[in-house]
């Protein structure tokens, strides 16, 4: 199967009411031109999951901002005054979850657990509508594994069978992402042959991407 195809290819794959998990922290290492091809597309309802929501004219932002997204799960808001804005208004549902939190129950989704139990949010609103466990004179919360229809990650080198490496923190949420959802997109700096990306350098197994495309650094 070729991997490699033209950003064009990628559109007929999203769809209004999609749930999407997007790589980045804070627009680093985020996909900027596939999410930029959701704002050209003007897909609707979405219900994003990241790090956070960005800057107002950056990254994910820039589909808050154009009104594309439903809901959002995330671990903060505060550089997006937009997506506090619409949370206040009612316009947009904002689930705050804490970071750790956020990326473990990513993970639990790519490893097919259950969820994962952990001490974190217990007596806050955290807690709120969660089930509550009680092991060994602790208590934990169970969080449930959090899982998309598409997966948008956003590398350094790719090679033309999808194994992924990517350069100092842009690595972020994006190799535990490329595991938690049904189609996972690559936007890469660089595009190599096989062979020239080194086994050590494969930090994202080609063996779960789908599709790849060329973008900017």
């Amino acid at each position: 199967m070729k991997k490699v195809v033209d950003i064009n290819e990628i559109k007929t794959l999203i769809k209004d009411g999609m749930t999407i998990m997007i790589g980045g922290f804070l627009a680093c290492g985020t996909p900027e031109k596939l999410i930029d091809t959701l704002v050209e597309m003007n897909v609707k309802e979405l219900t994003i999951i990241a790090n956070d929501t960005a800057f107002p004219d950056r990254g994910i932002g820039k589909l808050v901002v154009n009104g594309q997204v439903k809901r959002v799960i995330v671990s903060h808001i505060g550089t997006n005054p937009e997506t506090g804005r619409l949370m206040n208004e009612g316009k947009m549902e904002v689930e705050l979850c804490p970071q750790g939190t956020l990326i473990e129950r990513i993970r639990a989704a790519g490893a097919g657990l259950g969820g994962v139990l952990t001490p974190t949010g217990v007596g806050t609103i955290v807690e709120e509508g969660k089930q509550k466990l009680n092991i060994n004179g602790k208590e934990y919360l169970l969080e449930l594994p959090l899982r998309a229809d598409i997966a948008l990650v956003k590398g350094s080198i790719a090679d033309e069978m999808g194994n992924v490496f990517y350069k100092g923190t842009t690595r972020n949420f994006n190799p535990i992402i490329a595991f938690a959802a049904d189609t996972v997109i690559v936007e890469a700096e660089e595009i190599v042959k096989v062979g020239e990306l080194k086994p050590e350098d494969a930090m994202t197994p080609g063996v779960v991407v789908d599709y790849i495309i060329k973008g900017g650094a």
